[in-house]
């Protein structure tokens, strides 16, 4: 079942149980995959973005609310950020397992001999292979850094 599937079919179980802050969750991440949807035919790309895309919407939107999340604590607001937790664990459910420290190292090995990087010029390939590979899954904010003490 593709990810759009698994998104409506999981609204409508949220809206037959009347569960308000899962449905309000699940509303969010449909309106910015049709916001994704509606920019790409401004590009003049029809069809929709595939799964990989959406993993990477998902992703995202994971990080924008563990920023808030930790914005409202330093400010006090535990209620706030008690909010965007859950919704963090809404959206982790559509989400593929994140690797822990061990996998993502040997996921950028593996990648690095695949490729056949060899200096911190072929960090990009290795980069690019990793998200095609690995989309939703790791955090490529702390891969980067990663993938250049391997190769610097």
């Amino acid at each position: 079942m593709d990810m759009r599937s698994r998104l409506t079919t999981s609204m409508k179980e949220a809206m037959k149980a009347k569960e308000a802050e899962r449905l309000s969750t699940l509303r969010l991440i449909n309106a910015a995959i049709k916001d994704r949807d509606i920019a790409m035919r401004g590009e003049g790309k029809d069809g929709g973005v595939g799964d990989d895309e959406v993993l990477g919407i998902l992703g995202k939107m994971v990080k924008q609310r563990q920023e808030s999340a930790r914005a409202y604590e330093e400010g006090g607001r535990l209620e706030l950020a008690e909010k965007e937790r859950s919704e963090i664990a809404i959206i982790e459910e559509f989400l593929p397992r994140q690797l822990d420290e061990a996998e993502t190292e040997k996921a950028v090995e593996k990648v690095i001999s695949e490729v056949g990087a060899e200096s911190i010029r072929d960090m990009g390939k290795v980069m690019g292979a990793l998200k095609s590979k690995y989309t939703g899954q790791m955090d490529f904010g702390r891969v980067g850094p990663m993938v250049k003490d391997k190769l610097g």
